[in-house]
């Protein structure tokens, strides 16, 4: 009697909290039609390493570390412990004019990861804000030497590079800017680096089958775009260095030094949005250093905390810094929880784990096995490509494999977001079913994920796409 009369309370509370999420809580990116109808709303309440469990008690591997974030893996005491301690002694000072310790301490170890001079860290509270500002700080840094019709920045087709009015006009993806225009001018647009779908892009055919050549057209085409524009009017280029919309797409073999030699020639900033990519996502702290290229900028956030506290930044070279340091000149942007003390004392343990445990290297021991086991799917008739480097995986989905056929509107929201999504989910795997482009899965794991974990998801994609691939 006992037992069912606690089973019936946790029934209760658990639709208790569906309900009330549906009637109070607004859900980001989230069509809240499909709860009307009396669908729970998913309710998450504990992580542990790779793995989180819903209200009712299931369990799910975490594919996604929450959303590119938890790089760590949940339930790290210490790191929780840190905060806590930091919020005793100094729950909040503002970082205008003043500094605190735990900032302080954040910035010097940041910068001993960068590569090249990239020495000087302004705190954001999100990726989106690190972004806006690396936009802002390009457009002061050019007033302030001389060149202040440098303004226009270029981004990548697809690309997605956060939210706020700036960030959302540097992203590529037309769906998400429409209905806010109009945006903050002076955003260009050049093709990606998606090599699967390389003749498409290019529309030659065998542009897929040389990855070089692939790289130098598709760096040739923001040289293009610098000087159809005037290069005396762009001030810089964001690009992830594998890009997450679209379904993880690769830089081609001497795409980012060809990048790079076009920014040194007109005088363009290079920003690094490694706002997903940082923080051993490709297996180093910072990605452009697997990558080979330095940037003049480098927009981070999620992985510096895994997640334990919201933080980001925007870390820009002594050039870039150079006549902020004159005079009067002051950038004249900032956040009131900027460089929080709680999320630095959070970071600082983040990056104390990182070291400790070498996460960083492991991943670059582990990829392999990753992406060979994910690459099993490819006998599966709806999987196109498998595609991505370190732990950060794309899947693209296909109507016929032959041709790259890909889904048409209704396919995609018949299959991949009415079925996939949540067929996954049911059977144990939270990750992303996304078609911002063509329709893709991504996978991206927390650091400390292995062999059995790989495995696991493999069997569950593969449940899941053989029953999709009977949808079409």
């Amino acid at each position: 009697m006992s037992t069912n009369t606690a089973q019936e309370a946790t029934r209760e509370d658990v639709q208790r909290l569906s309900d009330a999420a549906r009637d109070h809580l607004w859900m980001h990116f989230t069509r809240h039609s499909a709860f009307e109808d009396g669908a729970r709303v998913p309710v998450v309440t504990r992580g542990d390493g790779v793995h989180i469990w819903d209200a009712e008690g299931r369990r799910y591997i975490d594919g996604l570390a929450g959303l590119f974030v938890v790089q760590a893996g949940h339930g790290r005491r210490e790191i929780a412990e840190a905060a806590a301690r930091q919020a005793a002694d100094l729950a909040y000072f503002p970082l205008w004019s003043h500094a605190h310790p735990a900032a302080i301490e954040l910035a010097e170890r940041l910068a001993a990861h960068t590569p090249g001079d990239l020495d000087r860290v302004f705190f954001t509270t999100s990726g989106s804000e690190a972004v806006e500002t690396a936009w802002k700080l390009a457009k002061q840094y050019f007033a302030l030497t001389g060149r202040p019709d440098k303004r226009k920045v270029i981004s990548r087709s697809v690309a997605y590079h956060g939210t706020t009015q700036g960030a959302l006009s540097i992203t590529g993806v037309p769906d998400l800017k429409k209905v806010f225009e109009p945006l903050v001018p002076g955003a260009l647009k050049v093709a990606n680096t998606n090599l699967y779908r390389a003749d498409e892009i290019t529309g030659e055919p065998g542009t897929a089958d040389d990855p070089e050549a692939f790289g130098r057209w598709a760096a040739r085409q923001i040289e293009l775009a610098v000087q159809a524009e005037g290069p005396e009017t762009v001030a810089a280029v964001f690009l992830e260095p594998v890009q997450n919309s679209g379904g993880c797409f690769p830089p081609p073999p001497g795409y980012f030094r060809a990048v790079r030699e076009i920014c040194d020639r007109y005088d363009v900033l290079l920003v690094s949005d490694e706002v997903i990519c940082a923080f051993g996502r490709v297996g180093h702290m910072f990605a452009c250093e697997r990558y080979g290229y330095t940037p003049d900028i480098i927009t981070c956030a999620k992985g510096m905390t895994s997640g334990y506290a919201p933080i980001g930044a925007a870390i820009a070279s002594d050039r870039v810094f150079a006549p902020f340091r004159e005079g009067s000149n002051a950038f004249t942007h900032g956040y009131t929880f900027g460089g929080h003390p709680v999320s630095s004392a959070v970071a600082l343990a983040n990056l104390d784990v990182f070291e400790r445990e070498g996460l960083p290297g492991h991943v670059r021991e582990n990829e392999a096995a990753f992406r060979g086991t994910l690459e099993k799917l490819k006998d599966l008739p709806i999987v196109g490509d498998v595609r991505g480097d370190g732990y950060f995986y794309g899947i693209e989905l296909v109507k016929d494999r032959e041709t790259r056929r890909s889904f048409d509107a209704e396919e995609s929201e018949r299959i991949l977001r009415g079925f996939v999504s949540g067929a996954l989910f049911d059977a144990g795997l939270y990750c992303r079913a996304d078609d911002r482009g063509d329709p893709v899965i991504q996978l991206a794991p927390a650091l400390i994920a292995d062999q059995p974990v790989f495995d696991e998801i493999e069997q569950i994609l593969r449940s899941v796409l053989t029953e999709a691939a009977s949808l079409l």
